[in-house]
């Protein structure tokens, strides 16, 4: 899942070198925190959120195969 979202979120962005994706595994979920540089943030949100939610769609149709409850938080990479 990790590397799912790090090529998706590279190929959108302008800085690849400053996407990062941090697992922070829940009770009964896995949360999959993006981080993108500043600037790179609407490329990955999109317009009315629409890549964000593509990505996160993606994410869940490939936790289907494995079975688990996945999230996907976008954050800056200055937090």
């Amino acid at each position: 899942m990790k590397e799912l979202v790090e090529v998706i979120a590279k190929s959108l962005v302008d800085n690849p070198n400053e996407v990062h994706v941090n697992e922070v595994q829940g009770e009964q979920s896995l949360i999959l925190q993006l981080k993108v540089a500043p600037e790179d943030m609407g490329k990955v949100i999109g317009k009315q959120g629409r890549v964000a939610k593509a990505i996160r769609t993606v994410v869940k149709a490939a936790a289907l195969n494995e079975e688990k409850k996945v999230a996907v938080e976008i954050i800056d990479a200055k937090s």
